[in-house]
């Protein structure tokens, strides 16, 4: 009797504290809508528990744009699709001629993982053609980039987004993460991380105010970059989309088979360019290969997509996943199989449509219903482990994954609160005209705490 009575009082308090929780969440989210900022703002809220029980909703049905919240379903799909074992493969071949291909892989060239740096890729060659006493290259250096299709950047993307960093395209051989560094004192550029020898770089920066307000413009196979906007007078780093990743890993390669004393007076020929010029491809000489290089396995690269919200590993994961499973890379291919995936999976397609892998579109829109049922999916997948480290600890100390593009805020993921109770949530705000987006979510959620 006295277990009973004990199961009793704890079956109140939950349902007592559960009517609290709900309470707060529907003032907090009331007073939201009553700010200024948000006079012509959306907002979609959805909470469940970690068995989908539902908690509080606030339109969780409406589809806004869901910046990198996006790449919950991305990542998701991904681990299901390719496995968390998945190893991306570049392979090494020598004839006359010496080629690089790759299935596109997004870590070749790094700098994130221990073993898997520039200089590690690079060395692992020049030890290969050194163990076969090779000292010359008679031919030429040929770059295969040709596994994914010639589009390199999906059609959604904003135009002052694709020369950053954060809009690098995906290349059958991309390297550096397709990504340069720019070492600045205010709008006087100090040096690069690399030699981008074939880049002319137009500044029109500007020295002014006390962060980064800088944009590159640039655009795959493009010979020059503008760099605009404003710049602190303080050593800081901006970073952009490398135009021609290949060619870089070429310039590279033949500088270090100078260095290693290897000869090497042949042309750079890099696949993609030659469809450029009307030419065919050369043939990857399949029979030759002498090395064969695989990436870190899916899992480490999970992570790191949702950690650092790295748009271009998501891209490629569209690009794989629609090249394993259908034979066509392309990005609209891709996006039918991620809507279909999620489809099969008891996501209403109504609530979801996709235009690419990372959430960096305005174009794409989901509900907060939608992905508060692919999280709870992912949840019961045994690669849950791997995926949920990936998610940050955001600003108000709750794990999650942020997405943020103008105007637009986002939260997604999951919460254990001090009474035990386990939450599953997402939270989007589109057209909050004001600075605090971050904060005023950081309000709402504060309530599952």
């Amino acid at each position: 009797m006295k277990k009973f009575f004990a199961y009793i009082t704890v079956f109140c308090l939950q349902i007592f504290y559960s009517q609290s929780v709900t309470q707060n969440l529907d003032k907090a989210v009331q007073s939201l809508l009553a700010s200024s900022p948000m006079y012509s703002g959306n907002l979609s809220f959805y909470v469940a528990d970690e068995s989908g029980n539902f908690v509080y909703e606030y339109q969780g049905n409406k589809g806004l744009s869901t910046a990198s919240t996006m790449k919950i379903f991305t990542a998701a799909a991904a681990l299901e699709t390719l496995g968390k074992n998945y190893q991306y493969k570049t392979q090494i071949a020598l004839d006359k001629n010496l080629y690089i291909f790759s299935n596109g892989d997004p870590t070749l060239g790094s700098w994130r993982y221990d073993g898997y740096k520039p200089e590690h890729f690079i060395s692992k060659i020049i030890e290969t053609l050194k163990s076969r006493n090779i000292k010359e290259i008679p031919g030429d250096l040929v770059i295969d980039d040709t596994y994914f299709d010639f589009q390199k950047i999906p059609g959604g993307w904003p135009y002052n987004d694709i020369g950053n960093y954060y809009g690098a395209g995906v290349w059958g051989v991309n390297w550096r993460e397709n990504q340069f560094d720019i070492n600045t004192f205010g709008k006087d550029f100090k040096n690069f991380n690399i030699n981008l020898e074939s880049v002319h770089f137009v500044n029109d920066a500007r020295t002014e105010g006390t962060s980064d307000r800088s944009i590159i413009f640039t655009t795959p196979y493009n010979d020059v970059a503008h760099v605009t906007g404003t710049l602190p007078a303080k050593n800081i780093t901006i970073s952009g989309a490398t135009p021609n990743p290949p060619k870089q890993l070429a310039l590279e390669m033949v500088a270090e088979l100078k260095k290693q004393n290897i000869a090497f007076n042949g042309k750079i020929i890099i696949n993609s360019e030659r469809l450029i010029e009307g030419q065919n491809p050369l043939v990857f000489p399949k029979n030759k290969v002498i090395l064969e290089y695989l990436s870190p396995t899916l899992d480490k690269m999970v992570f790191w997509f949702l950690k650092k919200s790295i748009n271009f590993y998501g891209e490629t994961f569209v690009k794989t996943m629609a090249k394993e499973k259908t034979g066509n890379s392309s990005f609209e291919i891709g996006m039918k199989y991620l809507k279909n995936f999620w489809k099969q999976r008891g996501i209403d397609e109504r609530m979801i449509n996709f235009v690419d892998g990372s959430g960096l579109s305005p174009q794409n829109y989901a509900s907060t219903r939608a992905e508060v049922l692919a999280l709870i999916w992912a949840k019961k997948q045994p690669w849950f482990a791997e995926y949920f480290e990936g998610f940050p600890v955001q600003g108000n100390d709750m794990k999650m994954k942020s997405g943020s593009i103008k105007d637009c805020r986002a939260f997604a993921g999951y919460h254990t609160s001090k009474s035990g109770q386990k939450y599953v949530f997402a939270i989007i705000m589109n057209n909050y005209q004001a600075n605090d987006l971050s904060d005023a979510l950081y309000k709402v959620l504060n309530h599952l705490k």
